[in-house]
């Protein structure tokens, strides 16, 4: 079942959603952007539909709403210590894309299914957390390749919408929130899937140690050494990076009370693989760039079977400086690794 509704009405419908839940959304700031006069598209909460950035793919991933930059994640004193908790413990509606909600499960393999071991931060977030699918433009934005990655389409969300000029065609799944659309009219509508873009991504096959070991000492990475600044945009904008670093906040230099915070990190970024005795296992910009790529689309699927950690969504891209393309570079691997295979050079 779908209905079709008026902005007006769907305005007033997140408004008495908003009673019972949290909704984040992608949303504009302003002046925030990487350039002087110009906006950035993230997610935060929202209030009315007029906030919803919904005619351009957001600068940053939806997994902020889960899982926030800098979290606080205990409190400490002298004697003794404390876990966090969430102040406002409503369950939480997420405006997010296809590709949007496929990250989300490959959070939940790092954070959930990880050696046996479960982040209770972020499941906890996890477990009051529903989706509403945001129709894309038919073939995405020009960086997307999210039909190469079979992330053009997902299943798991409460109900899905296309923002369609002074109208908000809505396609029901949860039954929970049929009440909310009560007295809308009713139609046949179901959110059209992104089935082809115009960015078309190889994966290579590597099936084997020694293309494996290879791969790691191909030229093509050394270009990496100065076309790379090593900044994380990349990584930072990344709807599946999962990296995060700890440290202690002392409230004032003279106590030992204050509190633990996690705070996103990079494999990019200098310090990141530092060791005592200061030793780094990747110092360079392509070493860097090998073992986010060969994450992506290699090491993370030989894990956990399922799928690769990348969705496709081609923010790495857009943020990148210095125009480096991840979607280039795994097309260019792709036929390396058919070299290394034995097929045409």
């Amino acid at each position: 079942m779908g209905y079709k509704i008026t902005a007006e009405n769907f305005d007033s419908l997140l408004k008495n959603l908003s009673k019972e839940y949290k909704i984040y959304a992608p949303k504009r700031f302003p002046k925030q952007g990487r350039y002087s006069d110009t906006d950035i598209v993230r997610y935060d909460r929202v209030y009315s539909a007029d906030e919803i950035v919904h005619d351009e793919k957001s600068d940053y991933a939806a997994k902020e709403a889960l899982s926030p930059i800098t979290e606080t994640v205990l409190y400490f004193t002298d004697a003794d210590y404390r876990e966090s908790k969430v102040v406002d413990d409503r369950p939480m509606l997420v405006f997010a894309r296809a590709c949007d909600i496929h990250s989300i499960k490959r959070y939940d393999d790092i954070f959930l299914k990880n050696g046996g071991f479960e982040d209770s931060y972020y499941k906890r977030m996890r477990e009051k957390t529903k989706f509403i699918l945001m129709e894309c433009p038919s073939k995405g934005w020009d960086t997307c390749f999210c039909a190469s990655m079979g992330t053009g389409s997902a299943d798991e969300y409460a109900f899905g919408v296309k923002f369609n000029g002074e109208e908000v065609l809505v396609e029901t799944k949860d039954s929970e929130f049929n009440s909310y659309f009560a007295g809308n009219e009713e139609m046949d509508f179901l959110v059209t899937p992104v089935l082809e873009n115009e960015r078309v991504v190889r994966i290579p096959e590597i099936n084997d140690k020694e293309t494996q070991i290879a791969v790691k000492s191909l030229e093509m990475w050394k270009e990496f050494d100065k076309r790379c600044l090593m900044c994380g945009s990349c990584t930072v904008s990344c709807s599946t990076c999962t990296c995060f670093t700890t440290y202690d906040m002392n409230y004032t230099s003279d106590s030992n009370a204050g509190e633990r915070r996690r705070i996103n990190a990079s494999c990019h970024v200098d310090g990141y693989t530092d060791m005592a005795g200061n030793h780094s296992f990747r110092k360079t910009g392509g070493e860097r760039m090998r073992f986010k790529v060969m994450h992506k689309i290699h090491d993370h699927k030989k894990r956990f079977k399922e799928h690769h950690m990348c969705v496709g969504c081609g923010r790495c891209d857009d943020k990148c400086p210095v125009f480096i393309s991840f979607s280039t570079t795994v097309n260019r691997l792709a036929a390396e690794v058919d070299k290394l295979n034995g097929g045409n050079e």
